[in-house]
């Protein structure tokens, strides 16, 4: 039975959120809808034992699987995700769950409406710090003097996808990414935000939900400068190769 939804779940050394039974966090909820799933997670060349304690949590949950990639960052790892998944709709979402599998039930609705994305957004960011709260601030207001992309939140790591999208937008940008991480220049800061330019030049349509989201502390810390350096590179990369028609539309 073809899936009506693919869960995507990017992981890289995730000790920490496994212990807290994320995967079981997942099932727990999937297991009692009414509608087809499947879950995928995706590795990204974790250097610790996430492998080892991925296979061992998935073995007896059928609609799991585990796709093993190397190392290439988070997009590469999402985009094979959307790619490999057969769903009607793939939902992304972070491993450390900061926003919970079950906020999919705000968002699914919107598909029924005619959207063809749908995406979380987080307000007040309970539990982070006063700098990512800042940094999260001029990230948008940058994002919407460079490319002119009105959304409160492009960066919330819980986004869902009809096929129609996934088809317009992932296959390209897939080759556009690993061209880029050959050159040595694949950095992640502004994925989201080309995906949902992309989209946008597209006409897809996207609609914005407020989903609960609270601060998870983990391993893999923020490094603020770095990112938003990259991703002011990002997003001018992103206005130049607009302008140079890459995206169509």
């Amino acid at each position: 039975m073809t899936p009506k939804v693919s869960v995507i779940v990017p992981s890289y050394n995730e000790a920490a959120d496994l212990k807290r039974q994320a995967i079981n966090q997942i099932d727990g909820y999937l297991k009692i809808q009414k509608y087809p799933y499947e879950v995928l997670i995706v590795d990204d060349g974790s250097t610790n034992n996430t492998v080892s304690v991925v296979e061992k949590e998935i073995k007896n949950k059928k609609n799991f699987k585990l796709i093993k990639n190397p190392h290439g960052g988070k997009a590469i790892t999402v985009m094979i995700g959307m790619l490999v998944s057969k769903g009607d709709i793939a939902l992304f979402t972070d491993m450390d769950q900061a926003t919970p599998i079950y906020e999919i039930e705000k968002l699914l609705p919107k598909f029924d409406s005619g959207f063809d994305i749908v995406i979380g957004s987080r307000h007040g960011r309970k539990g982070a710090s006063l700098s990512r709260k800042l940094a999260a601030w001029g990230f948008a207001s940058l994002r919407n003097i460079i490319l002119n992309l009105p959304l409160s939140d492009t960066q919330c790591g819980f986004k869902l996808f009809n096929r129609k999208s996934i088809n317009l937008i992932f296959p390209k940008l897939l080759n556009d990414w690993q061209a880029m991480k050959q050159e040595g220049a694949a950095v992640n800061a502004g994925f989201d935000a080309e995906v949902l330019f992309i989209a946008k030049k597209q006409k897809l349509k996207i609609a914005e939900v407020n989903v609960l989201w609270h601060h998870v502390q983990n391993e893999k810390q923020v490094q603020i400068i770095k990112d938003g350096i990259e991703a002011i590179k990002d997003m001018v990369r992103i206005r130049l190769s607009d302008a140079m028609g890459k995206y169509g539309g």
